[in-house]
């Protein structure tokens, strides 16, 4: 058996029949991925991400809810919700949010932070933190 990979070197993609396949992690991942998957129709993510500034942008995953689980660190997710904004604060290691289908969010960190997504990725949308509610 081939050693261990490690999920900030190397993501997970997940098919609709959930078979999973790696891709590592390079300068042209993001450029790869697409090239490869195209849309990402019907695949999610797995990946983990190390931040140690708030996210600058909201996301939104129309396709599915998407499953953040911290690593380590310190961070609040913040979910745009039609009853307004939802915080939740992740500070112990496998504290983990569920984010909606359609909901903006983004992340507060409050320390250097290790959180692991489940994502997908299908028209995924981004928008800088300044603006209007989603409605």
């Amino acid at each position: 058996m081939s050693d261990p990979a490690n999920l900030l070197r190397t993501f997970v993609i997940v098919d609709d029949r959930q078979r999973a396949e790696t891709m590592d992690v390079t300068d042209t991942f993001w450029s790869d991925l697409d090239n490869k998957y195209g849309d990402f129709a019907g695949r999610s993510l797995v990946a983990c991400f190390s931040f140690d500034a708030d996210w600058p942008t909201w996301e939104v995953h129309p396709r599915g809810d998407e499953v953040v689980c911290l690593m380590s660190g310190d961070a609040t997710m913040i979910l745009d919700t039609p009853d307004g904004e939802e915080r939740m604060r992740l500070n112990e290691p496998g504290a983990f949010v569920v984010v909606p289908k359609n909901t903006w969010h983004t992340a507060k960190v409050h320390a250097p932070t290790t959180m692991l997504f489940v994502t997908p990725g299908q028209d995924t949308e981004n928008r800088e933190t300044p603006g209007s509610r989603s409605g």
